[in-house]
């Protein structure tokens, strides 16, 4: 019995050929281009924001092997920018979500679910099975997690990161490249750089980096065009202006570099702080200066003297809020501090805790001593105090 070659096992059949017609009558593509997506092997790292788009576009592409780490549920907040999901979707599990869209639009595709966490223990393993990592995350130890892990296994990182209304995207790790080290060396302190659920993002916007992302990996595969590779695309939706920054690898670079020091993974919540962000909130915690919303409710309810400030954002503001709260914006703290009397007993809250964190260890910063965080922040009061109040 005949043994099939490589490219016979990877011929395309009647049906491919049509559903990729346009894509062979194009001869940076042709028959040779269509093959190599089909035997590609490509790990997105997150079904989210970014996912989405990459999901659906390189499954459209024709790529042959898909793997996507997730381990998230559909949230209906999700789906103003996580096209890959429907209303219907909600409550599932991201993995089972988007691998259904995604055989639905290509039924000729693999798509291998790994339903974990991407950590030190499973990456360089997970990342072996796969010619190229794409990063659709939203957090600094993963993303340093993802540079680390391809530029040990020598795969190409396809990077992308949103925020608001700006993007960017780029390539790390190809052969001569810098790497996201060279980019930034340091994480930024804990708590500077806002999340998306903290400062919002504009739904279409993981769409753009996302097809910018997917666009970087189908010409890595095919080997056509000029990779952003040592340039960074900066993207302004405000604007709707694209700019580019000059990136080099850095020859001191503790992975990349001549002489790396960095030859295994690390703990990459340690190396971003994450630690010492958790241990700070637990000098908060109850009795250390929380205190629950439902204690609040009480506290009105009892007629008692207190100042509710609400530190989120006027926008945020008219969204929703808690009568008696006075709207104090945490970057205008500072300077209406005088607005407080510093012998009043003060809570601060914000939408999720986090914000509102902040204001308190100012304000005792500042000499306030009776000064107290509301945990959970006004999603918490509408859980627990009033379901009237909508969440966002």
């Amino acid at each position: 019995m005949a043994v099939e070659t490589v490219a016979e096992q990877a011929a395309l059949s009647k049906e491919e050929i049509l559903r990729y017609s346009r894509h062979l009558i194009m001869p940076e593509v042709g028959m040779d281009g269509q093959l190599k997506l089909k035997q590609a092997k490509v790990l997105l790292i997150g079904a989210g924001g970014l996912g989405a788009p990459l999901g659906m576009y390189l499954a459209a592409a024709g790529v042959g092997r898909i793997g996507m780490v997730d381990f998230d549920v559909v949230d209906c907040t999700n789906l103003q920018r996580q096209v890959i999901h429907g209303t219907s979707d909600v409550g599932k599990k991201k993995l089972d979500s988007a691998a259904g869209t995604m055989a639905d639009i290509n039924p000729h595709i693999r798509i291998d679910k790994y339903e974990t966490a991407l950590s030190s223990e499973n990456a360089l393993e997970l990342f072996k099975e796969y010619d190229m990592v794409i990063d659709g995350t939203d957090n600094f130890p993963t993303r340093y997690l993802v540079n680390d892990a391809c530029v040990l296994t020598g795969k190409p990182n396809v990077y992308g990161s949103i925020f608001r209304f700006e993007g960017q995207a780029t390539v790390f790790g190809y052969p001569g490249g810098p790497c996201y080290r060279c980019l930034y060396p340091e994480p930024p302190p804990p708590g500077l750089v806002p999340s998306c659920a903290e400062g919002g993002v504009l739904g279409i916007l993981p769409g753009t980096i996302g097809l910018i992302q997917a666009t970087e990996a189908v010409k890595l595969i095919l080997g056509v065009g000029e990779l952003l590779v040592g340039r960074l695309l900066l993207y302004d939706a405000l604007a709707m202006r694209f700019r580019e920054l000059k990136l080099r690898r850095d020859p001191a670079c503790p992975v990349c570099g001549d002489n790396p020091s960095i030859h295994e993974l690390i703990d990459y919540h340690q190396f971003c702080g994450v630690p010492q962000q958790q241990a700070a909130a637990a000098e908060t915690a109850p009795g250390a200066g929380d205190i629950d919303p439902t204690e609040v409710k009480a506290k009105i309810d009892r007629g008692e003297s207190f100042v509710l400030i609400d530190v989120r954002e006027p926008h945020e503001y008219q969204i929703c809020k808690i009568p008696y709260a006075r709207l104090i914006p945490l970057g205008e703290l500072p300077k209406r501090m005088n607005e407080l009397d510093s012998a009043s007993e003060i809570v601060a809250h914000c939408k999720s805790g986090v914000r509102s964190a902040k204001a308190v260890d100012f304000l005792k910063q500042a000499g306030f001593k009776k000064v107290r965080n509301m945990r959970g922040g006004i999603l918490a009061w509408s859980d627990k105090v009033d379901p009237s109040v909508p969440k966002y």
